[in-house]
């Protein structure tokens, strides 16, 4: 996901968040496993595979009066759990230019059929959480929590949905008001199957769409397709928009370079 040019990524404010915080104090963890804007997927990575991402919004056919492009997200994010039915990720993002572009995150789940025959992926994360909280400068700590819910769909492909919860005293909407909570949907559908030299299969190509609700910083999404240039390198590339142009302009176009490399 992305994030957002002012904040998009002081406590935690939601169960979920609460728990991962405490789990997770002093890990390194900021932007999860996305889908396309936001991280309405259930995938996590993988035991010692650590994930690069360099991604950039920009707008295309504006003017200088509407708000501009976001600051580049360069991210980090490593799976740290050696199970199969349990996983976990954590990370962090560094948003520049912006004065304070320091961002963790973390994530945990089952993935499908874990709990059961049939049942689906599960996940509580929390992202977005920035290091400047001084009420009286431009705050980052979004803190959001979440929990999601995917499954596959023989044919159509992978459906997620979920409801996020974020820092009151930081998701606003353009006029200051507070709107800090809502709901995620992704959807994904790979497509031309082929294989590497060394017989591991992936789709050359993926159709990714996203939304969240709310009119703040993080409400919006996109839609657009991941080209595999081998099963751990690919471009997503597409537009976005948002619920609240006040807040992040107009719709921009996004560039996102992902590398997979794993450790072990």
């Amino acid at each position: 996901m992305k994030f957002n040019t002012r904040l998009r990524k002081t406590g935690c404010i939601a169960f979920a968040a609460a728990l991962l915080c405490a789990v997770f104090a002093g890990a390194a963890g900021a932007t999860p496993s996305t889908t396309y804007w936001t991280p309405a997927t259930t995938d996590i990575q993988g035991f010692g595979v650590l994930h690069i991402t360099y991604d950039s919004y920009f707008t295309v056919f504006k003017t200088g009066s509407n708000k501009g492009d976001f600051p580049t997200d360069v991210g980090l994010t490593i799976g740290v759990l050696p199970y199969e039915k349990l996983q976990m990720e954590v990370g962090f993002d560094l948003l520049e230019p912006s004065d304070d572009p320091l961002f963790f995150n973390a994530k945990i789940g089952t993935p499908e059929g874990a709990l059961f025959s049939g049942s689906p992926a599960i996940n509580l994360g929390i992202f977005n959480v920035g290091t400047e909280t001084d009420k009286n400068k431009v705050r980052t700590d979004q803190n959001i929590g979440h929990i999601l819910f995917g499954k596959t769909i023989p044919v159509l492909g992978r459906l997620f949905a979920g409801y996020y919860l974020g820092n009151a005293a930081v998701l606003k909407n353009s006029n200051g008001d507070t709107k800090n909570h809502g709901f995620m949907v992704g959807f994904d559908r790979g497509f031309l199957p082929t294989k590497d030299k060394a017989g591991n299969e992936f789709n050359r190509l993926v159709l990714a769409a996203d939304y969240a609700s709310g009119k703040n910083s993080f409400g919006g999404g996109g839609v657009g397709l991941y080209y595999y240039f081998n099963k751990d390198i690919d471009l997503l590339t597409g537009p976005v928009w948002f619920n609240d142009d006040g807040i992040n302009g107009q719709w921009k176009w996004t560039l996102q370079l992902d590398i997979n490399h794993n450790l072990f």
